[in-house]
């Protein structure tokens, strides 16, 4: 085992899952409650901005790497390795429980003329918006995301009284057929007006940085928050994204929007991340993050992956446009659940699920004793 740097700071990312931890004492530990277990860790270590180490450690020789640490060190690392392994609370959304040690869809509704993939279809219809929304949830999503912004590369701001009348009539027929609901918005007024109708959690790509009061707003609604990665804005996020370690950068971003979130009340165990593919990130760094999902397990609140029908898919497959994205969508969602992340935002739902049940039923049969 190579010495570390005691100045260095350390990441700790899950490897070498394996199928079961049957007769495996000491060698495997289980991912945040769930369903994988993993027998090593890539340990990063990151001095002056840079990558100094990177080494692969085996679970049962975890305790011999602390031995080998300073003593801030050791202690911040016990730390990440418990926020690996805790299991994740449950989303309580009315009267519905969304248990967390296995992945769950969210679906995506969109309510503006404009999204890059499916915009305009409900648009002036919320009847037919709710239908769908049901539709989804009986197709099996465990939450309806409802959105009248788009926030695709380009798209300009929505006044929020616009934004509430296309949100608002769908999530109260949505809640009153008993679905659970989030609000992807950025917006405190658009917050307030969405929860008093019955949405549950908020979605906020801005990992409520764009509005002042959104912490404030979240924290006295007591409810859930996703917290997103983005570099720029939607207007200018997409022109020249620059990171100098994709992975670490999100990483860190993440930590201290969690730790300003629950320095305004908001306690972790109602915080979810998403690394945000897509806004502010080239290809390249799309696939570093996806390459590292892991890792953000580290952060200790449950991961949000929403790559859906993302232009990424288009850069690795021949261009292919928006609705001729589902095989790549698909990809990226068992990718997700094989890094362990338990919330999958998309637009194919039936798709999603069933390769999702097929990922399941792997799953059980592994951890089935002979």
């Amino acid at each position: 085992m190579t010495q570390i740097s005691l100045a260095a700071r350390l990441y700790f990312r899950p490897t070498a899952f394996i199928a079961a931890p049957f007769d495996r004492d000491g060698q495997a530990l289980r991912l945040a409650g769930g369903m994988l277990w993993f027998s090593a860790v890539d340990v990063i270590a990151i001095e002056g901005g840079r990558r100094v180490a990177d080494q692969l450690v085996p679970v049962e020789r975890l305790d011999a790497l602390l031995a080998t640490l300073s003593p801030a060190q050791a202690e911040a690392a016990r730390g990440t390795i418990a926020r690996l392994t805790a299991p994740r609370p449950h989303l309580q959304c009315g009267d519905r429980t969304i248990r967390l040690d296995q992945p769950q869809v969210m679906a995506i509704l969109n309510m503006t003329p404009d999204s890059f993939s499916d915009g305009g279809a409900y648009v002036d219809d919320p009847a037919s918006a709710a239908d769908a929304g049901v539709a989804m949830a009986a197709a099996g999503a465990a939450i309806i995301d409802v959105g009248g912004e788009s926030t695709r590369p380009g798209a300009t701001t929505v006044w929020e009284g616009d934004e509430i009348a296309r949100t608002v009539p769908v999530i109260e027929r949505l809640a009153r057929a008993g679905t659970a609901v989030s609000i992807d918005t950025r917006k405190a007024a658009v917050m307030e007006a969405t929860l008093a109708a019955g949405a549950h959690i908020v979605n906020d790509v801005s990992a409520l940085l764009w509005d002042e009061r959104a912490r404030a707003v979240v924290a006295a609604a007591g409810c859930p928050v996703v917290l997103m990665h983005h570099q720029g804005d939607p207007q200018t996020m997409q022109d020249d994204p620059r990171y100098g370690d994709a992975l670490i950068e999100v990483y860190d971003w993440l930590e201290a929007r969690i730790a300003a979130a629950e320095a305004a009340g908001i306690p972790r165990a109602r915080i979810i991340v998403d690394p945000g593919i897509g806004f502010g990130k080239s290809v390249r760094h799309n696939l570093a993050i996806l390459n590292g999902l892991a890792l953000f397990h580290g952060l200790g609140c449950p991961v949000l992956l929403g790559a859906s029908r993302k232009r990424l898919i288009g850069a690795l497959a021949d261009e292919a446009p928006a609705d001729r994205r589902l095989p790549g969508s698909l990809a990226l969602a068992l990718a997700g659940a094989n890094a362990g992340c338990q919330l999958i935002r998309v637009h194919d739902v039936a798709e999603t699920v069933q390769a999702l049940k097929v990922w399941r039923g792997m799953r059980d049969e592994a951890l089935s004793p002979q």
